[in-house]
């Protein structure tokens, strides 16, 4: 529940308040993407690592997020259309159980895999400095979505704003395909 009041403060600063600004900026853009090393939901192990030489979409989620569950079918879209052209797609759900998982997010019948940070750890690594510092590191990236390219850095990075959700990841794809055709 805690967490839940903490994301609907977000939900409603994001809009209003003066860190507004930080969340529009694509933060972290030209890094290199922290490092991870996750199990899905079979205890098949996923690192970034085995990504390299193709790009990897990662969307930070909970099964309570609204706006993680309004693009929930379209990554699935995405990872459809695109998987052919050297894209990954993952679900990285912060510190949630797998049970509760399987049973919320079964319903989308994902064809790539869902990884569970269970502590949170890896979420809280991709959490950009000076948003919203009321909330926890790990919930910063919440219904955020990466681009990471071929080389491991990051390319695209769209922190939840309320007042630009891309539910149908218009924003996305369009990265995506800057990133295809000129890597072509």
């Amino acid at each position: 529940m805690k967490s839940i009041l903490r994301v609907l403060v977000f939900i409603i600063a994001s809009g209003f308040s003066a860190s507004v600004n930080a969340q529009e900026a694509q933060p972290m853009l030209g890094q290199i993407a922290p490092s991870f090393t996750l199990s899905d939901l079979n205890g098949k192990t996923y690192s970034l690592e085995q990504s390299r030489g193709k790009f990897v979409v990662v969307h930070f989620a909970t099964t309570w997020c609204p706006f993680c569950n309004a693009e929930a079918p379209n990554l699935e879209q995405l990872y459809k259309e695109y998987k052919d052209k050297g894209v990954t797609v993952f679900i990285i759900d912060v510190k949630e159980g797998k049970e509760l998982i399987e049973k919320s997010f079964g319903r989308f019948n994902f064809s790539f895999p869902v990884l569970l940070d269970s502590d949170g750890k890896v979420s809280a690594s991709y959490a950009p400095a000076g948003v919203l510092p009321s909330l926890q590191r790990d919930e910063v990236p919440l219904a955020s979505n990466l681009i990471i390219d071929k080389d491991g850095k990051i390319s695209y990075y769209s922190l939840l704003n309320t007042t630009s959700f891309d539910a149908k990841l218009t924003n996305l794809k369009q990265k995506l395909d800057e990133l295809i055709n000129v890597n072509d």
